[in-house]
């Protein structure tokens, strides 16, 4: 399964979460050497949320990294396109607020966050600058974006090594840990056509995010961007 494939029907992508919603998490843990937990933390300190502010988490699939936020007092919505995943958080979580939700065309009103965060999910989407806009569209003036997502090591020798592990390690880890390893194919594919750090900024810029600025973590593997949405002028 390619991006391509996926292309022709977007809502294929959806069902393709739904199939691997089970056991997720954990695949995620053996894919990622654990790392994604540390991933989650910088992410969330990245966004800076505290008591009083209203966050939204974009691609939050089965709410891992959104029970850290509720649980530090935090007014936070889970949201995501996938059904399947939602429904596991939700039985884990039923304290929770999740909200089934396309990216490019969110169920929420104009400047409602204070801040907007997506993890690994927005090269999922159809139309990465359409979602970019629309998280703008509902994120309030002065509030800010936080994107972590699989990115390009700027070093060649690892970016190189990198790859090959993708191609070959991955997949295998997937196929013994998953309930669905054939759509791993899919998030290889993915990651290796996603834009590098700059093309990324440059995509959030013209969707009207000012102040940007990221940071690679583990060596470039992922980075995180950060920005803001300007406050309109009085004059």
């Amino acid at each position: 399964m390619t991006r391509a494939d996926l292309d022709k029907d977007p809502h294929d992508v959806a069902s393709m979460f739904d199939a691997v919603a089970r056991r997720y998490d954990l695949t995620n843990d053996l894919m990622s050497g654990f790392q994604d937990r540390i991933w989650r933390v910088a992410t969330r300190t990245a966004v800076g949320a505290k008591p009083g502010d209203r966050v939204l988490d974009l691609a939050a699939g089965t709410g891992t990294s959104t029970e850290e936020w509720a649980d530090a007092g935090i007014d936070v919505v889970a949201c995501d396109f996938s059904i399947g995943m939602l429904a596991v958080g939700k039985r884990r979580r039923p304290d929770m607020t999740f909200i089934a939700g396309d990216a490019m065309n969110l169920p929420f009103a104009d400047d409602t966050f204070d801040a907007v965060t997506i993890s690994y999910g927005l090269r999922n989407l159809h139309d990465t600058s359409a979602g970019l806009r629309e998280m703008y569209r509902v994120t309030k003036p002065g509030g800010r974006i936080v994107v972590c997502e699989f990115s390009t090591p700027p070093a060649p020798a690892l970016r190189a090594a990198y790859r090959l592990f993708l191609r070959t390690a991955l997949k295998g880890i997937a196929a013994l840990a998953s309930s669905n390893a054939p759509a791993y194919s899919y998030l290889v594919d993915s990651i290796l056509h996603w834009p590098r750090q700059r093309e990324l900024a440059a995509l959030m810029h013209e969707a009207g995010w000012r102040g940007i600025k990221w940071r690679n973590l583990s060596a470039g593997i992922v980075a995180i961007h950060r920005a803001h949405k300007i406050v309109p002028s009085l004059t």
